[in-house]
């Protein structure tokens, strides 16, 4: 190994940004998201960057895997995982502990999920040093790109106009409660992105005034695909009787109901193929679907918590081997987690459908030259070395005392909804 090329130092910097009050069947989400930026840094000072969760679990967990980087070559990816599963493994699996319920709402938040969101964060920062390195795009070294553009959805979502409290000024995106204000909420991200599909996230209010938004869009936007999500917080007979009403208009049909036996059961009954980013979370949870005969036949994967970019490609030959499709689920996230997914969505041929992304919700950024720019809906690939993005160190830095100083350490939609409604529970499902 050229000793030069050693990593020599790893800086794991937590930030927060401005996250509008959207509505989720946990509760809402709060003033502030929390991230955390990755940077590896080489004996010759050449510094690969990434992007990942930035709760306090998570920041323990990168903080003792560290160390046991340094001295490695950045193409020691699969001992990287070795040490990284040797050091943060937990002893003991316990259940998924979300905003307080014993469910599974953000499979990122699981404990049995640390090892491969450690990894990840590492890895996409190895690879952009690769690239770096050899001169190449991370598609080329994940073996090239399949398609030079990326499309993503439109993400629409219920919500306040403004935050309990007004810790900051209102959003631009204003109110959305009723069919109407969806449609306007549709109209605006479409005109300013070029969305060519659209997904509504669900499960907070009645599902009938759900449906009726989703039968308004399709009245609006006639023949683009559309999506529900309700985060599981329907009832298999509520799922049922939704799909029904729906019949003819959607895409896929997303979680509509808890747990994958609940989902099965809809299967059963429903025509519409069910897609999941809480039933299908590991390669244990794949296979317990296969067994059960593919009853969810859509992935929605996610590269933060699935073990990096090269075990999401492991997932879609996966997929294509059970005749499933596949597409990327998003949480709150900036630019170098939207581009590292942009690589990874152009190096699988099988992509299925248009990815999530909630980057029209987010108004700051951490990238030199701002926010990214979509074309009809869709990223173009890069072609420059590694991720083809670096950081704005100012930005960085102001983004770091927004962490500093917001007084969150760990997602808590529930905790955030109660300051609302002080009766909400957040049980599920809930309609």
């Amino acid at each position: 190994m050229n000793t030069s090329h050693a990593i020599r130092h790893i800086r794991v910097t937590p930030i927060a940004f401005r996250d509008p009050p959207l509505l989720n069947a946990a509760g809402i989400h709060e003033p502030w998201a929390l991230r955390s930026i990755i940077e590896i840094e080489t004996a010759s000072g050449i510094v690969g960057i990434n992007e990942s969760y930035g709760d306090e679990p998570m920041l323990e967990a990168l903080a003792k895997a560290a160390p046991a980087l340094i001295g490695l070559s950045p193409w020691a990816l699969n001992e990287m995982e070795r040490r990284v599963a040797a050091l943060v493994a937990p002893k003991a699996l316990t259940p998924s502990e979300f905003l307080g319920q014993q469910v599974s709402l953000a499979p990122g938040t699981h404990v049995s999920k640390t090892v491969a969101k450690v990894v990840s964060a590492f890895e996409v920062a190895m690879l952009d040093l690769q690239g770096q390195l050899v001169g190449a795009p991370i598609v080329d070294l994940l073996g090239g790109a399949a398609r030079e553009t990326v499309p993503f959805s439109a993400y629409l979502f219920y919500k306040y106009a403004e935050h309990i409290g007004h810790p900051y000024e209102p959003d631009p995106w204003g109110e959305a409660l009723d069919p109407q204000q969806l449609v306007t909420q549709a109209r605006r991200m479409i005109d300013q992105y070029g969305f060519q599909s659209i997904k509504l996230k669900a499960g907070t209010l009645p599902a009938e005034q759900e449906a009726d938004g989703i039968l308004a869009l399709a009245q609006a936007f006639p023949g683009t695909p559309l999506r529900i999500d309700p985060n599981g917080n329907w009832t298999v007979a509520t799922s049922l009787k939704i799909v029904q009403k729906l019949q003819g208009v959607l895409e896929y049909y997303e979680d509509p109901a808890p747990g994958l036996d609940g989902m099965a059961a809809v299967a059963r009954e429903c025509d519409v193929p069910l897609a999941t980013n809480m039933v299908v979370t590991d390669f244990a949870e794949f296979r317990r679907n296969a067994d059960m005969g593919c009853p969810v036949k859509i992935v929605l994967s996610d590269h933060h918590y699935w073990g990096g970019l090269r075990a999401t490609q492991q997932l879609s030959t996966l997929c294509r081997t059970f005749d499933m499709g596949l597409s990327m689920h998003s949480n709150s996230h900036l630019g170098i987690s939207l581009m590292a997914m942009t690589h990874l969505c152009a190096s699988v041929p099988l992509l299925s459908y248009a990815c999530d992304t909630h980057y029209p919700w987010q108004d700051e950024e951490v990238i030199e030259g701002g926010r990214l720019t979509f074309e009809q809906g869709s990223l173009r690939v890069p072609s420059t070395p590694g991720l083809g993005v670096t950081l704005d160190r100012v930005a960085l830095a102001r983004l770091h005392d927004n962490y500093l100083h917001c007084g969150i350490r760990n997602r808590d939609d529930l905790s955030q909804m109660r300051k609302y409604d002080p009766t909400f529970t957040g049980k599920q499902p809930r309609f």
